[in-house]
């Protein structure tokens, strides 16, 4: 259960991957700060790494981290979100306002971010230990959007490409009936989508291989505008389930809440013959029951009588089952 005030999971996705730089190393990161709590998403295109931090877990590491500190946890939290989301969501990692900001590699594979800063005038210390995500989280937050990223750029260019296609086409047009240039700069050559593709991946692959600082603001707003559909699919399909689950439990209720079996009871049964009152009572009560069915029975017979001719009365053939039950 997550805490009061902690980071959805669909916060989390909304927010887009920053490219920034940390003690030299090219990080992608991604955070979401809640009232007293927060999450945090790292990698360098080899690992990626998390913390998440409730209120009481923040508390218990302020105060070993700052032996003297005696403020409330808002108010130190609120610092904090302050002097770390500049290094969490620029390119460069110098100093704001005094704060540094330096990462460290641990032998377990997890990594550890480091802040100093100042707080009311007196030395503040903060750290965040990262250890590596799981893979459902790796293929939420970065694998499923990339590739609808990827998808939709290639549908774009698609688009783009049999525009230019009808665009010198048009151009030609102009040419066969007498239109000329007014400017020859302006002069282009037709457009040739395997030509330009090949040239444009020779050029530009290289470039782009463990870049993670072209993951700039028009990609960090496509990554926005990919996760949004799943979220309104997540949030439609849990609209779904709730009243689903809510007639199940008010069809529970309305069910009694514990059923005796009816007993069936053999001559052989041994059961107890020192109770003949209850035996009287109950024959009474089987006695009268099989009264009322026989005469429902005759009436049921003689309005069948009067109804059919007298040639449709044949005798039935199968015989009367004989009812078992308690009383006989």
């Amino acid at each position: 259960m997550e805490a009061r005030g902690a980071p959805a999971e669909d916060d989390l996705l909304q927010s887009p991957w920053c490219p920034v730089n940390i003690s030299g190393c090219q990080l992608l990161t991604k955070s979401r700060f809640g009232g007293t709590s927060y999450r945090l998403l790292l990698t360098d295109m080899l690992c990626v790494w998390e913390e998440r931090m409730d209120e009481a877990a923040i508390q218990t590491r302020a105060q070993e981290l700052n032996k003297r500190l005696r403020a409330s946890v808002g108010s130190f939290f609120s610092h904090l979100c302050s002097v770390v989301r500049p290094h969490l969501s620029r390119e460069d990692g110098s100093p704001d306002g005094g704060a540094q900001i330096s990462m460290s590699r641990q032998e377990d594979g997890s990594v550890s971010l480091r802040l100093k800063s100042e707080f009311l005038g007196m030395p503040f210390k903060w750290e965040f230990h990262c250890t590596p995500a799981p893979v459902t989280l790796v293929c939420a937050q970065l694998v499923r959007p990339l590739l609808a990223m990827s998808r939709l750029l290639q549908m774009q260019v698609e688009q783009l490409g049999g525009l230019l296609v009808r665009k010198d086409a048009e151009i030609q047009d102009y040419r066969e009936n007498g239109a000329t240039l007014s400017r020859e700069r302006l002069q282009t050559e037709a457009f040739e989508e395997q030509t330009y593709r090949e040239d444009f991946m020779t050029k530009t692959l290289p470039q782009l291989c463990s870049d993670v600082q072209s993951f700039n603001a028009d990609l960090q707003q496509l990554y926005a505008a990919v996760v949004v559909p799943h979220r309104n699919t997540r949030k439609r399909k849990l609209s779904e389930e709730r009243p689903v689950e809510k007639e199940k439990e008010e069809e529970e209720e309305d069910q009694p809440a514990s059923r005796e079996p009816a007993l069936t009871l053999s001559p052989g049964d041994g059961s107890d013959s020192s109770e003949p009152d209850r035996n009287q009572s109950h024959n009474g009560r089987a006695e009268e029951s099989g009264s009322k069915m026989a005469d429902r029975g005759a009436g049921q017979q003689s309005v069948t009588a009067a109804s059919d001719p007298p040639a449709a009365k044949q005798p039935s053939s199968k015989p009367k089952k004989k009812k078992v039950g308690l009383f006989r």
